[in-house]
């Protein structure tokens, strides 16, 4: 997806916060958030478009199109510069808080001169919020939660944000003359959730063109420094980035190295030692002779020292040392083995795209089937009525078969379901008569994060009891960065999975990648499958299987695990649960 649709998306996202601050119009608010989601997931890049284009998003008319035509002819809008100059820069500072709403930091602004993070926690702790209406106790330890993940989170930028930049470095760099080889290293090669500094590296027989014309790339804003082996600069996209460049012959050993992670490599040092050797960015040398022994592909520096290949998304010192000694590595899942997609939506509720286009990309995908799961009646913000989604399931049976035909074969295979919500008491949206009807549920958890541990537990173990439940979605709930999972207990959630026969998601946006990767180990332990989903709600949100994926492998999956690598017989047999027996 174009960059640009998101830093307009994100101005909208603004502009509707500052509207809700300054007590403008609430449906001019929603005017704005609906218009940053359309541009956020719209498939061409706004920038290309005119205003004839732009107001063909949905949601986007004459004033919204002109105000992205003049941020793209002067950089900025001037309504929200407005607006922004209206609120204190000490309210704009709190609203960075994930937990804490616009209007709320404004009263901390107005009746308590809160300004910064710091004194806001100070007033916490000497309890002076409790004076205000609508602050208590439970709004004190939300604050606090969302303090720690602003702090937590620092500097560091989502998986998807980082591979955006890092994929544009790597096609800049590849081009430039000299340049050998190209790849990103570092935390974002080994897929975790987010990523500090970008690591780039580059095999060439000179150094100095490549790091004058990484130095000129567009989006470079500070030169932090400029060296013959490494220059790292800060972007204007977030993340700052070091690239290194290393001779051709040494290639294998500095991107092992680079790779990471550090407990990897200490581990990989040790093995080295052990055998007489010593391993660094430069190769694989013997330790007395100072011979180099390996150094040119990272093949050859894991089988000198008796392993084979490890796979970046295992390199966290989790055992991957051990099972490759012991020739027992998993084949982890790829995205090529995902037979489909088992969570999306369409424009029928919270989806951007119609069911036509969204079964239109998915069979351009090389998918073999794609399940709509357009949200039940109980999400607050939904209008579904059993009317509307059994017109629905009508038209996605006209179109089943019909995408992605070639000759004989039948084309994309479409399955008609629903994300239910789990309720406070762990019911969901329609009775089981009704449910009977669709070919698979999603079930997730929308609303009511802070019940406590037993009732959490107990609402989604009774939703994995349901024996039209197919899925868990975005088990945790978790929002990376802005709101924390669920504190139920994920074992008691697993062996109920594991009993049930109910799959647990992995769902692949870069804001959740939930499971995460720790969770998918221990839920594996107990038996668990899996469904690697991209709960898209647009066209460009198919492509995130990719995070999914990597995440999946974090967690050590193989495609036996994961429910939506199966042929679609098989699919469809576990999707019985345990009414007419077996789960696959």
């Amino acid at each position: 997806m174009a960059r640009s649709n998101d830093e307009v998306a994100e101005l909208f996202q603004e502009y509707a916060d500052l509207i809700s601050i300054t007590g403008g119009e609430a449906y001019r608010a929603r005017v704005y958030e609906k218009a940053a989601r359309a541009i956020g997931g719209h498939h061409a890049d706004v920038s290309t478009l005119d205003r004839k284009g732009l107001q063909e998003i949905p949601g986007v008319g004459r004033s919204i199109a002109e105000k992205i035509a003049e941020y793209f002819s002067t950089g900025r809008v001037s309504a929200v510069d407005e607006l922004r100059a209206r609120i204190p820069a000490g309210v704009r500072r709190l609203t960075a808080i994930p937990t804490l709403g616009p209007k709320k930091a404004l009263t901390l602004y107005e009746d308590l001169g809160i300004s910064s993070v710091e004194e806001l926690v100070e007033a916490i702790h000497a309890e002076k919020l409790r004076d205000l209406k609508g602050f208590g106790p439970r709004t004190e330890e939300n604050i606090l939660h969302g303090v720690e993940l602003l702090r937590s989170s620092g500097d560091r930028v989502l998986l998807g944000v980082a591979m955006d930049l890092a994929e544009d470095i790597v096609g800049a760099m590849s081009g430039v003359t000299g340049c050998l080889r190209c790849a990103y290293a570092g935390s974002l090669r080994r897929g975790r959730e987010t990523i500090g500094d970008i690591d780039v590296l580059v095999a060439a027989e000179r150094s100095g063109p490549l790091m004058d014309a990484f130095t000129r790339l567009p989006y470079v804003s500070e030169i932090v420094a400029h060296g013959p082996a490494k220059t790292s600069v800060r972007t204007a996209k977030g993340p700052a980035v070091d690239l290194r460049v290393v001779p051709p012959d040494c290639w294998g050993a500095a991107l092992q190295y680079f790779t990471g992670s550090k407990a990897h490599n200490i581990r990989t040092r040790e093995l080295a030692v052990r055998q007489g050797l010593k391993l660094s960015e430069y190769g694989l040398f013997d330790a007395e002779s100072g011979e180099r022994i390996a150094s040119g592909t990272e093949e050859d520096v894991y089988a000198r020292l008796g392993l084979p290949w490890i796979p970046p998304t295992l390199r966290e010192d989790r055992g991957e040392i051990e099972a490759g000694l012991r020739g027992e590595l998993p084949e982890l899942v790829r995205e090529s083995d995902l037979r489909g997609d088992l969570h999306t939506h369409t424009d029928l509720t919270d989806g951007l795209a119609p069911l036509e286009e969204m079964a239109e990309a998915a069979a351009e995908r090389g998918y073999a089937y794609y399940a709509i799961t357009d949200h039940g009646p109980d999400l607050y913000m939904q209008q579904m009525t059993r009317e509307r989604m059994l017109a629905q399931r009508e038209r996605v049976r006209a179109l089943d078969g019909t995408h992605g035909k070639r000759g004989r074969r039948r084309g994309l295979r479409l399955l008609h379901g629903v994300e239910l919500n789990i309720g406070p008491d762990g019911a969901v949206d329609w009775p089981e008569d009704f449910l009977a009807g669709f070919d698979l549920c999603v079930a997730s958890v929308h609303s009511h994060f802070r019940q406590s541990r037993e009732e959490l537990t107990r609402r989604i173990v009774r939703a994995c009891e349901n024996p039209y439940v197919n899925i868990i979605g975005h088990p945790t709930t978790r929002i990376i960065g802005r709101r924390p999972g669920i504190d139920a207990d994920l074992d008691a959630v697993f062996a109920a999975c594991a009993r049930t026969g109910t799959a647990l998601e992995i769902n692949a946006h870069p804001d959740r990648l939930d499971l995460r990767d720790e969770d998918i180990l221990r839920a594996k332990r107990h038996g668990v499958r899996f469904a690697v989903d991209s709960d898209a709600h647009a066209v460009p949100h198919l492509a995130n299987m990719r995070y999914g994926t990597a995440t999946a492998q974090r967690g050590w999956l193989t495609g036996e695990d994961v429910i939506n690598t199966w042929p679609e017989t098989r699919l469809r047999r576990f999707l019985r649960k345990g009414r007419t027996g077996g789960h696959g």
